[in-house]
Formats: C-alpha cells, sequence, structure tokens
C-alpha cells in the first residue's frame, strides 16, 4: 500500500495543481503545501536513505530560490515558484535536470500556443484602432503551473520513487 501511494500522491497531486492553473491561473497554498508535505510522510514510510533525504530537499531550497528569483524577474508567477519548489523535493539532486528540461519543453510550447491563441482571438477582437496599437499591449498570460505538472509527470517514472517501488 505505502509503495502504491509512493507512486500515485504526487503524480495526482500535480494533475490537480496544473489543471487549476490552466483553468484560473492560480495555484492554491494549501496544494502547494500538500505536495510538498506528503514527500515527508512517504520518504520514511519507503525507507529512502538519508543522504537522498537530505538533497532532495536541497533540491527543493534551490529551486525555491530559482522560482523566486523568476519570480522577481517577472517572469514567473509566485504560485509557480513554489509549486517548482514542491515538485522538485520529490526528484532530489539526481533526476532535477529531466524534471527541469521536461518543464521548459513544455513551457516552452505552451508559452507559443498561448501567444497564438492571443493573435487570433485578437484578430477576432479587432473592430478599429491599429494594429501596432493592438500588439503594444499583448502579453498573454501562461499558466506556467500547468507546464511544471507536464515536466513532473514525464520525469516521475525515472525518479527514486519508481525505482524504490520495484
Amino acid at each position: 500500500m505505502i509503495h502504491f501511494l509512493s507512486i500515485s500522491i504526487f503524480p495526482i497531486l500535480m494533475i490537480i495543481a496544473g489543471a487549476g492553473d490552466a483553468l484560473s491561473l492560480r495555484i492554491p497554498n494549501w496544494l502547494t503545501l500538500a505536495i510538498f508535505a506528503a514527500f515527508f510522510p512517504l520518504a520514511w514510510a519507503t525507507g529512502m536513505p538519508l543522504t537522498d533525504f537530505a538533497f532532495h530537499v536541497l533540491t527543493a531550497v534551490v529551486l525555491l530560490v530559482v522560482g523566486f528569483l523568476l519570480f522577481s524577474a517577472g517572469l514567473f508567477g509566485g504560485g509557480d515558484a513554489k509549486l517548482l519548489a514542491a515538485a522538485g523535493i520529490w526528484f532530489g539532486s539526481s533526476q532535477a535536470l529531466p524534471f527541469l528540461l521536461f518543464t521548459v519543453m513544455a513551457g516552452g510550447v505552451l508559452a507559443i500556443c498561448v501567444a497564438l491563441w492571443s493573435v487570433i482571438y485578437m484578430a477576432w477582437d479587432v473592430h478599429g484602432g491599429s494594429w501596432a496599437k493592438k500588439f503594444s499591449g499583448l502579453k498573454p498570460n501562461v499558466p506556467y503551473g500547468y507546464a511544471i505538472a507536464i515536466g513532473a509527470i514525464l520525469a516521475f517514472p525515472e525518479s527514486w520513487w519508481m525505482m524504490a517501488s520495484g
């Protein structure tokens, strides 16, 4: 039962976070906290070695700092920064790179799709005024929590959790 929980809780919570962000552009703090907090009892129950545990926690701290640097630069939302760290604790340093690469690829595709949709929507909405004026205000909102969720789910099969479950 513990192994089933260790391989299902995280993906389920990430799907909820990604879908919620895609629909409302919000990631509730309780959900990010649940993703983060679920790691600790499951790490203990599955017998994660202490050194691995420490690297998982360190990865979360580093990703939180990076996420808030991106937030302060205006590239990320605060919820996205917290979700990145909460997801990162599940991967640790050994799987952080695949998680981040999948997240960046998903985010790039998502940003292109949102930008194209914004241009199409703007073309429908133009009823006067200059095109230059319309394009100058174009700054679509990208629900990056959705990309983080996709990256996490794509990287999860190679994580410690899947290896530990046999």
